[in-house]
């Protein structure tokens, strides 16, 4: 049986090892060790089902850096699942993924998400429909042209083998998911973003999804390095916690990832570990002129093309 064939076990099986890889190695970054929780659905609740949720907290590098496998099924799709397809509506499905989130000490380190994931439903006439989803996106507190350009290479190179519409796609996909509507702002220089997806057909598309999740570290990890050792001071600390308020905000009002989560009785506590440790909110903060917080904004946060 080939790698690519979108099983459920097979898909289950990459996903654990996806998980594995990527905590193994942050950890020999760190220094640090990951707590690993493994859990499962107690009879009677919405959702059945187990996962693995890793988590290190208080590291050098890392701050809290959570990275979750979850596999679920429940008898009704939830309404955040089901907007683009509306004919699965209250169908029994199945759902599995690995969702990450890091958020390093050093405010030169760029917060990172990553998230790979599979659903499985049957329709009215009993068939059973699979799609996929995910992506990474980077949210620095600083910004670095280089780090952009490197993030983005890696993004595009993980989908050259998939056709050349997918990155420019994926692409502006990510730029308008994760924007603060309510803030008319991005929640940083973006990445790739999918949801949905099955029009590779099913073996490709997983393919496709495990070229994403592959693709993971050797994006982020050279960016952690390089910035990881850089020396800061209270203020650069201070505007860090201060843009964390942003990224609270993205994950409570707009994520779907968080609302299926919710709305379909996940397990809260893993829902929630992408959260920031520390985070501040300033009325009307505004940058000095020309300084590296006002760059930000005016020249990362912005859509444009990195490569």
């Amino acid at each position: 049986m080939s790698d690519t064939t979108a099983t459920p076990e097979r898909v289950r099986a990459y996903l654990i090892g996806l998980q594995d890889r990527i905590t193994t190695a942050i950890a020999a970054m760190d220094g640090g060790t990951f707590l690993s929780d493994a859990w499962e659905k107690a009879p009677g609740e919405p959702l059945q089902g187990n996962g693995i949720t890793r988590i290190l907290e208080g590291g050098t590098v890392f701050e809290r850096a959570g990275c979750g496998f979850s596999h679920v099924r429940g008898p009704k799709l939830p309404p955040s699942a089901t907007q683009h397809r509306p004919e699965l509506s209250g169908a029994p499905f199945e759902a599995m993924g690995v969702s990450l989130v890091f958020h390093p000490r050093n405010p030169y380190v760029p917060t990172v998400h990553m998230n790979v994931r599979m659903l499985a439903a049957k329709n009215p006439q009993g068939d059973t429909v699979c799609w996929f989803g995910g992506g990474m996106d980077l949210t620095p507190y600083y910004g670095f042209n280089e780090d952009a350009v490197h993030f983005h290479q890696v993004c595009k190179g993980a989908l050259s083998d998939f056709g050349d519409d997918k990155y420019p796609r994926f692409k502006k996909w990510c730029d308008e998911y994760f924007f603060l509507k309510h803030r008319n702002e991005p929640r940083g220089v973006g990445g790739i973003f999918f949801d949905d997806f099955s029009e590779l057909g099913q073996d490709r598309s997983f393919a496709m999804l495990q070229s994403v999740g592959d693709a993971f570290l050797h994006a982020y990890l050279p960016i952690a390095e390089r910035r990881k050792d850089m020396s800061y001071t209270q203020r650069e600390r201070d505007f860090q916690l201060y843009r964390r308020g942003r990224y609270v905000e993205f994950n409570l009002v707009w994520d779907r990832g968080t609302h299926f989560g919710l709305q379909s009785g996940g397990r809260t506590e893993s829902i929630l570990l992408s959260m920031p440790p520390h985070a501040s909110w300033s009325y009307q903060h505004v940058a000095a002129a020309g300084s590296p917080e006002e760059a930000l904004t005016s020249h990362f946060l912005t859509a444009r093309d990195w490569v």
